[in-house]
C-alpha cells in the first residue's frame, strides 16, 4: 500500500489502479473459477482448482488443467462433462463409475479417461483423494451436468 503526506501533515492511504492488462487477467482468473465451481457447488468435499487454460486443441474447444482435491469419504453424483476427462491419481483412492462399464478402483499412480458425455460418478476413500485432471471441452458449456 502507498502513502502519501498531505500539506497539512496528515497522512492519508491511496490505493493503486488496476492496469486493463491486471484486471483482464483478474476477469479471466475469475470466468475459469466460476466454470469450476458451478460444476462442484452441489458435491461437498470437492474442490476443482484450475491450473491452466488454453484454447484447443479444435476450434470451440478448450483444455483444462486442473488439481482436483477431494475430502475423504466424498460421494461424487453421476454428472457428465462435455469433452474428454483424463485424470491421474496423485494421492489417496477412489472408485469410479462409467456407464456401460464396470467400475474401477484407482490408487495413486494410476490413470483413467472418461469419453464425452458419458455419465459416470465416484466414491473415495478414507484419506484425501487427490487428481491432475485435464479436460478436453467445448468452450462456454458447463465444466459438469447432471446426469
Amino acid at each position: 500500500m502507498r502513502f502519501r503526506e498531505r500539506t497539512n501533515g496528515v497522512t492519508s492511504r491511496t490505493t493503486p489502479m488496476l492496469t486493463r492488462r491486471a484486471f483482464a487477467a483478474c476477469a479471466l482468473c475469475a470466468a475459469g473459477g466460476f466454470l469450476a465451481t458451478a460444476a462442484e457447488a452441489q458435491t461437498p468435499g470437492l474442490r476443482r482448482i484450475l491450473m491452466k487454460r488454453t484454447d484447443g486443441p479444435i476450434d470451440g474447444y478448450e483444455t483444462l488443467e486442473m488439481r482436483v482435491e477431494f475430502d475423504p469419504g466424498t460421494v461424487v453424483p453421476r454428472h457428465t462433462h462435455p469433452g474428454v476427462e483424463s485424470g491421474y491419481v496423485l494421492e489417496g483412492d477412489i472408485e469410479l463409475s462409467v456407464e456401460g462399464e464396470t467400475p474401477i478402483a484407482l490408487r495413486a499412480g494410476e490413470a483413467f479417461q472418461v469419453p464425452t458425455a458419458r455419465p459416470h460418478s465416484a466414491r473415495t476413500g478414507a484419506a484425501k483423494t487427490v487428481l491432475a485432471d485435464t479436460y478436453v471441452v467445448e468452450k462456454g458449456k458447463p465444466l459438469a451436468s447432471p446426469a
